[in-house]
């Protein structure tokens, strides 16, 4: 990890991050401040950010990239809650604030740069800054939600349904990801989703 002072790529992370869905709109004092707190950090497809069962927690903002968060069972088995890609975040502010652990992972889907701090110092950062620790508070109240939605959609919708509706919702996403990440995130399988495809279904 590297402060953002001493990369050398520190003007394009500067940007990437005045970009992100919380921390636009900052002031310069602001920046100068949260600066000097964020690590940032490369990482290659398949690294694991946050183990499930964590309690040194971060808030983690990508700069290039796409994450997933995912939960496993005690048999390993697998499922994926979200995809987080640049301009967003990922936290485990609600384990925090309830002194749990984190109850699920945070893996690369593919090479990745993130910068992150722990959720204690960011905390403390947006409590003297209302309006950012609303506009914090409205990220993680939003992927609660879509987490929700994502899982009444599971049952909801049949596999063209379900593959139509993350294609609305992220069109970014559908050709940057590896297609067995997406096909389990929709709770497919990679045949399936393959066989969508070549009849035209998708």
């Amino acid at each position: 990890m590297a402060l953002i002072a001493n990369h050398p790529e520190r003007n394009i992370i500067r940007v990437q991050l005045t970009q992100n869905c919380v921390l636009k709109d900052m002031t310069p004092q602001d920046w100068t401040e949260l600066e000097s707190l964020l690590d940032v950090s490369d990482h290659s497809k398949g690294d694991c950010l946050l183990h499930q069962g964590d309690r040194d927690l971060d808030v983690i903002f990508v700069l290039d990239g796409i994450l997933k968060r995912a939960v496993s069972n005690q048999h390993a088995k697998e499922m994926i809650l979200r995809f987080t890609n640049e301009r967003n975040m990922e936290a485990t502010y609600a384990s925090w604030r309830l002194k749990k652990p984190a109850p699920f992972s945070v893996f690369a889907v593919t090479k990745t740069r993130i910068a992150r701090l722990p959720l204690p110092q960011w905390v403390s950062f947006i409590e003297s800054r209302p309006h950012l620790q609303e506009r914090f508070e409205e990220e993680v109240l939003g992927i609660m939600n879509g987490i929700m939605a994502h899982t009444i959609t599971l049952h909801l919708l049949d596999a063209p349904g379900r593959v139509h509706r993350f294609l609305r919702r992220h069109p970014d996403l559908f050709d940057r990801m590896p297609k067995k990440e997406l096909a389990s995130y929709l709770n497919l399988s990679p045949e399936t989703l393959s066989r969508l495809k070549n009849q035209g279904k998708i």
